[in-house]
């Protein structure tokens, strides 16, 4: 396979510019050298004209010597066959033919290379032989260095080849590792425009999902019913949720910032709200949107490490955010098995479910991203018995230490600001 030539500072040439210029010297050097002899030498013009055609036939040739070496030697030595023993002019045309051998060893014809100088020295030896004795115009020692002169073009040009591979091979392992790091730097950037996206959703979705199941409850209350004043305190709560929620959100949202700027960690990660120690809060949260939320756990609780942790986290922040916004629900489970090196979560709500022809939405797909980048699973979609159910299975990186399992309240009683199945509905509604 031909090999892209470049230049000495590493700039590539145009191949023919280059073969044009080699073949337009060797022409020069030929010609006056030629020139130079003449002037020692006398024969009829015929022969002086046949010398500087098969002068002009060898040198030109040269200039394709790269695209057809083995052809290219084969004019050359002919030319030099014919021009030596025809022509009274001792121009230096195997000089034509040296660069023509070399070539193509070095562009990878090493057999042919050999077989043209082992050709070469047979030819000469055996015209030698058949002169008459003390016409011979080379001696055995003369026979011997021409077979070194060969010999050495075939090794230089062999050696050549070899250097300009090894080169081909650095520059394309160096242009392949770099585009291998591009291709790094690209899905590490994606991949850190999805983990940012998704922890600004799980942040925010659920606060603002809870604000606006809250506010519009106070909407729908203010000024209502037999006992305005009544009306009034419900919506009076309602709004001291929203703010204590709002308040939350923004505290969440800052915190996570604050860790995406900081230009030393490669891999921010979110910080953790303590994980599933504050599950009861939102277990509260959701009630106070109208849900009856109950909890349950088996095995023995342990201290997950915080990036299960906070994943085990989200993952029940967003499901109850879905229960609230979508699910048209009223009960949510949520159980806890902790086993021997995983934890598994199930949140179930009694709702309609979702849509067979509706496709999941960002929460559910960042709560399997979620699951996946920790080595675990999550399957989300309608229950068997009805509603909407959410399994995830966290695995262990190491066996953590046993502490208390993380117990909310259980309490299935509302507050008094629980809003009604008509106020919930009148929240927004979107995809899962």
């Amino acid at each position: 396979m031909p090999l892209p030539h470049r230049s000495p500072d590493g700039g590539r040439l145009a191949p023919r510019a280059a073969d044009a210029a080699v073949a337009g010297a060797v022409l020069l050097v030929v010609a006056v050298w030629t020139l130079v002899s003449a002037r020692y030498a006398s024969e009829p013009p015929a022969r002086t004209a046949l010398g500087w055609a098969l002068i002009l036939v060898g040198c030109g040739a040269l200039y394709v010597r790269r695209r057809q070496p083995v052809a290219v030697s084969v004019v050359t030595l002919l030319a030099c066959v014919v021009y030596y023993p025809l022509s009274a002019q001792d121009g230096p045309l195997m000089i034509a033919f040296a660069l023509a051998l070399y070539t193509t060893a070095a562009e990878g014809r090493f057999a042919a290379a050999v077989a043209l100088a082992a050709v070469t020295l047979l030819a000469v030896g055996l015209g030698e032989i058949r002169q008459r004795p003390g016409h011979r115009q080379i001696d055995d020692t003369s026979l011997v260095m021409l077979a070194g002169w060969l010999i050495s073009l075939v090794a230089v040009g062999r050696a050549q080849r070899t250097r300009a591979a090894y080169l081909h091979e650095v520059e394309q392992r160096a242009l392949a590792a770099e585009r291998e790091q591009e291709a790094r730097a690209r899905q590490s950037a994606t991949e850190e425009r999805l983990r940012i996206a998704r922890e600004v959703h799980d942040v925010l979705g659920h606060s603002i999902s809870l604000i606006n199941v809250q506010s519009g409850a106070a909407l729908h209350r203010l000024g209502k019913g037999p006992a305005p004043e009544a009306g009034l305190a419900t919506a009076t709560e309602a709004l001291q949720a929203v703010r204590s929620t709002s308040k939350d959100a923004l505290r969440e949202l800052r915190a996570t910032l604050g860790v995406l700027r900081r230009a030393d960690e490669p891999t921010p990660t979110a910080p953790s709200p303590s994980g599933l120690t504050l599950l009861g809060d939102l277990a509260a949260r959701a009630r106070g949107a109208g849900l009856d939320v109950r909890t349950e756990a088996t095995g023995t609780a342990v201290a997950l490490p915080p990036p299960v942790d906070l994943a085990a986290y989200r993952i029940v922040q967003e499901s109850l955010t879905n229960v609230t916004r979508h699910a048209g629900a009223r009960t949510v489970r949520i159980t806890l098995d902790w086993e021997a090196a995983a934890v598994r979560l199930r949140i179930a709500d009694d709702g309609g479910g979702a849509p067979e022809d509706r496709p999941l939405g960002s929460g559910v797909r960042g709560m399997a991203e979620r699951a996946r980048a920790l080595g675990g699973e999550l399957t989300a979609g309608n229950g068997e018995g009805g509603g909407f159910l959410v399994d995830a299975r966290l695995p262990f990186p190491e066996r953590p230490t046993a502490t208390e399992p993380p117990t909310p309240p259980t309490a299935t009683t509302p507050p008094t600001t629980e809003p009604t199945a008509s106020e919930r509905d009148a929240a927004e509604r979107d995809p899962r």
